[in-house]
């Protein structure tokens, strides 16, 4: 079985976010590809899907605690919180 990440968020500084989470990609080496009102977080760990954040919206990443990917990705989720809010869970 999997283990996957749920999450809802609401992000208000939209264009803040998207600076941030490029930058941060970029340190990373994970490749990113950047729409209207999503962002796609393609990770290097094998094992991991990629994770998808929408402006406005829920969602939900399985990432089989494959590390580091899996602590990466509750990173970047909570820092939607200097943008706007986000609520998670795991299981």
């Amino acid at each position: 079985m999997g283990y996957t990440i749920y999450y809802r968020v609401e992000i208000l500084d939209w264009e803040g976010f998207r600076k941030f989470i490029a930058r941060t990609c970029e340190g990373l080496g994970f490749r990113i590809i950047m729409e209207n009102e999503r962002v796609l977080i393609l990770p290097e760990c094998s094992g991991t899907e990629p994770l998808e954040i929408m402006r406005n919206g829920e969602g939900f990443v399985k990432t089989n605690l494959v590390e580091p990917c899996h602590s990466i990705f509750l990173l970047i989720l909570h820092s939607v919180s200097s943008f706007g809010s986000v609520e998670l869970w795991e299981d």
